[in-house]
């Protein structure tokens, strides 16, 4: 396999010290002046439909299956009630999601199919949640979704709604949603996801949006102070993703993130004609990459912050960022993971062109703005190795305390994994407890812990090598901020032979301290002194202590008292220096077993070598809001 640095668009690798995101024209004076006034008009026009009946007319097998299966789902839907108001911890957003899933769905199957039934039930949900006494503004996601769900039910439905209906679906959209996201941004003390650079500012001036032009024509006064006030809420939120399109939320709050940021700028350029340039953000046009080179040949994603745990979901913007930038491995990419689904936009934005993997795409990325880089022995054999590892951010929204951390998969398994988050009600979860809980504190990740202590939750870890040599790909990530005891703490992962990984760690102190590494998996493990053999899925796979000679692997539990989530399945691999230390270098290297034939140790060599093959310079780092508020 090629790992030379390819060309745009598939060139990850942007190394850029500063940059400055700025869209070119923003909405004026008069958001409305080219505001479509029939409906539909938000997202979703004739040529779309008719693109759908055409796949549907020559029989393309994934659009005839995605469209049997959702009207499967349509017709079971018929029988549910419609949702209640009923709070979920401190949230509404369970009840907006599922009333988004429906409206949609049926709002928009019947404009595909003409099914009156649908449209029907999309209209007792809209009516349900329009007596609502509130959208549960206190927190805006559930707002913003409900506001998104309602909008395009009112548009979508509009010409099937009585004048009655009409009256008390728009209402509802303009004080309920409309109103409460003034509200936010009124005052001397904005919400702050209006200012945010993460996924709440997509979401929520998402959601908004759509609120805004569905009823733009009918309330223009409203109507245009919330596009104006949500433009620089939507571009804040997708500088987060420049300038090379990494996430630094993970990959979970990617598909998130970039669902509303879609749902934004392809309601404004149906309705309006323009998305005011939004879409030529640096790094949105490139950002479908992300979660491509951050699934493992598992299918597993590199779950860092709160992404959960398992195989990548599908993300049907991926569509549209094909269609919109011309990549069409987006497309073919989305299309390996969908099999059914409620997303009616996965219909209406399907794109048949691409194929996956390709033979353009590298085997090896790296995200500079995010500090995460992925290697791959390759993307056609699914029994390859793969390595996700990571720098990054403590400060980044969502962020675990888990610098230097990584996912490795080989021989179709997953051996070092990420938890994921825990449960978003537990006390203090975005508060003052949340560096208690297991899977968000240090000794939770796949990292080094000094001295029992929690990494500094204000420390940042630059990745400071990246080469993606084809023999040895390599990168570099710089821990000493989350240490305060260590005067140096370097982390190094290499690929080597194509299928084997090392991982090598430096750290440096002025007075003795105690280190522990950390190696979470839910393999079998056998220990005989510095060699750990795994076993699981009928694969195993060797790790051997190279460095220091004096060290042994020995396994602790994973498995945090209740009411935290419990993994009696999974095992800490640890390696525990004997003693206490001013300096050590740990050197760790996972062989997959394949055959009989023995392998020799690689030779270990200092970090200042690996440096060497792939310096990087320093990028700008841009302040990111810490945990409240998700």
């Amino acid at each position: 396999m090629n790992r030379r640095f390819q060309s745009a668009p598939f060139c990850i690798v942007l190394l850029i010290a500063t940059f400055t995101v700025r869209a070119a024209d923003g909405p004026g004076p008069d958001p409305l002046q080219s505001l479509r006034k029939q409906h539909p008009r938000l997202i979703v026009l004739q040529p779309d439909l008719d693109r759908v009946h055409a796949l549907l007319a020559d029989k393309n097998p994934d659009v005839v299956k995605l469209h049997d299966s959702m009207r499967k789902a349509a017709e079971h839907m018929l029988k549910e009630k419609p949702v209640e108001y009923k709070l979920v911890g401190p949230r509404l957003l369970d009840k907006s999601r599922t009333a988004r899933q429906r409206i949609t769905l049926l709002a928009g199957l019947y404009r595909l199919d003409g099914d009156r039934a649908f449209a029907d039930r999309a209209i007792k949900e809209m009516l349900a949640v329009c007596a609502f006494s509130d959208w549960h503004p206190p927190h805006f996601l559930d707002t913003a979704e409900m506001t998104a769900a309602v909008g395009l039910g009112y548009d979508w439905l509009y010409d099937v709604l009585t004048p009655e209906q009409r009256k008390i679906i728009r209402d509802a959209i303009r004080d309920k949603g409309l109103n409460a996201g003034l509200a936010a941004y009124g005052g001397k003390r904005p919400a702050s996801w209006t200012h945010a650079h993460h996924n709440w500012a997509q979401v929520c001036g998402g959601g908004l949006s759509i609120g805004a032009l569905s009823i733009a024509d009918e309330e223009p006064a409203i109507s245009s102070q919330i596009l104006k006030d949500i433009y620089p809420t939507i571009l804040g939120g997708m500088e987060a993703l420049s300038p090379d399109g990494g996430c630094p939320e993970g990959p979970g709050y990617w598909s998130y993130a970039t669902q509303y940021t879609v749902y934004c700028l392809a309601a404004l350029d149906s309705a309006l004609g323009t998305d005011w340039g939004l879409s030529k953000v640096p790094g949105f046009a490139q950002t479908g990459m992300f979660p491509i080179q951050t699934t493992g040949p598992t299918g597993w994603t590199f779950n860092f912050a709160d992404a959960h745990e398992g195989p990548a979901g599908s993300a049907p913007q991926l569509f549209w960022l094909a269609r919109k930038y011309n990549q069409p491995l987006f497309s073919a990419y989305e299309r390996s993971l969908l099999h059914s689904g409620t997303d009616v936009f996965a219909l209406f934005w399907f794109d048949p062109r691409g194929t996956f993997p390709s033979t353009e795409l590298p085997p090896d990325a790296i995200f500079r703005h995010v500090d995460v880089a992925c290697f791959r022995g390759s993307w056609t054999d699914p029994m390859t190795t793969f390595v996700g590892f990571k720098g990054g951010n403590n400060k980044a929204n969502h962020a675990h305390l888990d610098l230097g951390s990584f996912v490795l998969d080989a021989l179709g398994q997953r051996w070092a994994t990420d938890l994921g988050p825990d449960d978003y009600n537990l006390p203090g979860y975005f508060g003052k407890q949340r560096w208690d809980y297991y899977r968000l504190k240090t000794e939770g990740h796949n990292t080094l812990v000094i001295d029992g202590k929690n990494q500094s939750t204000s420390a940042r870890a630059p990745l400071i090598a990246f080469s993606p040599d084809p023999k040895h790909p390599l990168a570099v990530a710089d821990l000493t901020a989350a240490y305060p005891s260590a005067r140096k703490a370097l982390r190094g992962i290499e690929q080597i032979e194509s299928d084997r990984v090392v991982i090598e760690d430096e750290i440096e102190s002025d007075k003795p301290i105690d280190v522990v590494w950390n190696f979470h998996t839910r393999a079998e493990i056998r220990i005989d002194k510095s060699t750990a053999v795994l076993t699981q899925g009928g694969a195993t796979v060797d790790l051997k202590l190279l460095s220091p000679p004096a060290a042994t692997f020995e396994i602790r539990s994973s498995n945090p008292l209740p009411p935290q989530k419990q993994q009696p399945d999974v095992h800490n691999l640890t390696i525990h220096l004997p003693g206490k230390v001013t300096g050590a270098r740990i050197v760790v290297v996972m062989t997959p077993i394949t055959g009989n034939l023995s392998r020799p140790d690689p030779v270990v060599m200092p970090l200042s070598e690996w440096i060497a093959r792939g310096p990087l310079a320093p990028t700008e780092s841009v302040p990111r809001p810490g945990a409240g508020g998700k």
